[in-house]
């Protein structure tokens, strides 16, 4: 079984440090193959946050895969954000802001939503868009094919809709036809998992949003949470992912499973 940990808007600079502490103690614990950061690392882009996320993630004990949130681009620093807005993000998370991770189980692209022009919304083009069509359409059947982005693709709620990457009912349709499995994604603090249509064909892809993972900017009085998924693709005919959702509980001072969701892998 392959372990997946997904976590977002870290939001360093607002961190709780016992919060932070407990996430790498599960980290550890559960040993997964990548982590998956989607984004909203910092809470203003500043150096001495990203310092502080790159010496978090340097303990987790896994491969770390990153994406940018817009919170990762100055926002009162206007001449950094004109003329470098990602610059403290490349020195401590590297210069390619769409990695992919592969490994005979696990497929993950990265996808950068942000825009230095813009301020909260997200955007994925048309190029992007085929970028990762592309490298889906290559997987291998045992491979749990994922794509991280911040922005999410579908809303739960009303007031999220402003929220939505532009560009995603292309997405959605070219990603789900290509094999995406799963859309992982972050920005509004909220936990779902909510199917991806496209079109009414019988295939779908999932939407897994994750909560603010240790940050004190929680949403509506939910607990700072992660996911971790779990993958066996050699376990039956139908091969599914089971994605736990877990919370950190004040008072036990640990991340604790409190929900467990299990969702069904097309291969065909």
């Amino acid at each position: 079984m392959t372990a997946i940990l997904h976590i977002s808007d870290t939001h360093f600079g607002t961190e709780r440090q016992a919060v932070v502490d407990a996430l790498v103690d599960l980290a550890q614990a559960c040993r997964p193959e990548v982590v998956l950061l989607g984004g909203d690392i910092t809470q203003r882009a500043r150096r001495a946050q990203f310092a502080r996320a790159r010496r978090f993630v340097d303990r987790l004990g896994a491969p770390v895969l990153a994406v940018p949130g817009n919170h990762d681009i100055p926002l009162f620093n206007v001449i950094a954000r004109l003329f470098d807005p990602y610059g403290h993000y490349r020195r401590a998370f590297g210069k390619d802001r769409e990695p992919v991770h592969e490994s005979g189980s696990v497929l993950a692209i990265g996808v950068d939503s942000t825009r230095f022009y813009r301020h909260k919304q997200g955007t994925v083009s048309r190029h992007q868009v085929e970028r990762v069509a592309n490298l889906l359409a290559q997987a291998r059947p045992e491979q749990l094919r994922i794509v991280l982005m911040h922005h999410p693709l579908v809303a739960m709620e009303e007031r999220d809709e402003e929220n939505l990457a532009r560009g995603r009912d292309y997405a959605i349709r070219a990603w789900s036809r290509a094999g995406a499995d799963l859309v992982l994604g972050g920005h509004i603090h909220l936990p779902y998992v909510a199917a991806l249509s496209h079109g009414g064909e019988a295939r779908n892809a999932w939407a897994v949003q994750a909560g603010t993972a240790v940050s004190t900017r929680q949403r509506s009085g939910l607990p700072n949470s992660v996911n971790l998924l779990h993958w066996r693709p050699e376990a039956d005919r139908h091969p599914s992912c089971v994605m736990e959702r877990w919370d950190f509980l004040s008072r036990h001072g640990r991340f604790e499973r409190t929900s467990e969701e299990r969702l069904a892998i097309a291969r065909h």
